[in-house]
């Protein structure tokens, strides 16, 4: 490991360890409060682009970067110590649908420098903040067939999205990224091509920054889409040495707590857990699309840390800067999940 990613990858499981961090909340929603145009998602240098691409929420760090570094700024003045860079979608695989894959390197690289400089505006010596590189699941599944008349089909395999997500983390990483999340796991494939790009970079580059894991459990049958429980899902990934692993998206905070006991019971002294819950469940009428506000969802995620359950916590669908504020004065006073030996503090010991 070179000496100046040991001293990055370092300095976050400490702080871990010390304290329970706090994570951001949901980019697309602060993007929908700024009611953008088709126009402003084109900008000049794509404004007579052959597709729509209104909605294409990771072209924005090109087009607007002014809106992406406004939500930063805004989730690290309410108090976030982790911000996730606005690349949820930036891989070639994602980017297909709208005729943008030849884009993905450069979405990453300026998404990453986005997140990485507001960092560094508000970090000090005290409170380091950091940027982490998000790497979403695709619209396309490895294991799942999009054709219910034929289980076996598949629309993509799993050397394109390694190739697709190793394109990402090199550019996540050129730009100044100091930890990967593979976010959003519903399908446990996807994400095993995501951590192998992952390790195949480290390996090449000979650097390592730490990787936290996030899956999502879609209701109540306590499963990810593609069938395992959490706690098969963390023995199918546990191979990566995570720093942490936790659970994000598809539920709120109510319905998600005992996946989060169960992960907790798993993962043991191996990692720290992380917990971003949507905002309750989707509500039409409300501001934000979603039921909870940020008095109810810094209450539940309280009682989590309370029970010793967690060392991440933020926000998923529905959170904004009120939310994360708010969670993180929830929080603040208690201590985070007791964790002795993860797998990367070996690593970097």
């Amino acid at each position: 490991m070179k000496a100046l990613n040991y001293t990055r990858a370092a300095a976050l499981p400490e702080t871990l360890s010390q304290r329970i961090v706090i994570l951001d909340g949901a980019m697309g929603t602060m993007i929908q409060r700024f009611k953008l145009s088709e126009a402003d998602y084109r900008g000049e240098r794509f404004k007579d682009f052959a597709k729509d691409v209104k909605g294409n929420n990771e072209l924005l760090s090109l087009t607007r970067p002014d809106v992406i570094r406004d939500i930063h700024e805004a989730y690290l003045a309410a108090g976030a110590d982790l911000i996730e860079t606005n690349t949820f979608g930036a891989t070639r695989v994602a980017q297909e649908d709208y005729g943008m894959a030849d884009l993905a390197r450069e979405m990453n690289l300026a998404s990453a420098r986005l997140a990485k400089a507001a960092c560094d505006k508000f970090s000090t010596p005290d409170h380091p903040r950091y940027a982490a590189g998000a790497l979403g699941p695709t619209p396309k599944t490895a294991s799942i067939s999009p054709d219910v008349n034929d289980p076996g089909a598949r629309n993509v395999t799993f050397e394109e999205l390694r190739q697709s997500y190793y394109e990402q983390v090199e550019a996540l990483v050129e730009g100044g990224v100091d930890v990967l999340l593979v976010e959003t796991i519903f399908d446990t494939l996807n994400a095993k091509a995501a951590l192998f790009a992952i390790e195949e970079f480290f390996e090449n580059s000979g650097e390592r920054l730490p990787v936290i894991i996030s899956g999502t459990v879609t209701d109540a049958s306590g499963r990810i889409l593609s069938g395992q429980t959490v706690t098969a899902f963390w023995n199918s990934v546990r191979h990566a040495r995570p720093l942490a692993i936790g659970l994000n998206c598809a539920l709120g905070a109510t319905l998600m707590r005992p996946y989060i006991q169960e992960l907790s019971k798993a993962v043991g002294d191996e990692a720290f857990i992380s917990c971003y819950p949507n905002a309750g469940l989707p509500n039409p009428m409300s501001d934000t699309g979603f039921d909870e506000t940020p008095d109810v969802t810094s209450r539940l995620l309280h009682e989590f840390a309370a029970e010793g359950l967690v060392n991440i916590v933020g926000g998923c669908c529905g959170t904004t800067p009120d939310h994360i504020g708010a969670i993180g004065k929830a929080v603040g006073p208690l201590a985070p999940r007791s964790v002795h030996s993860g797998f990367f503090y070996k690593e970097v010991a």
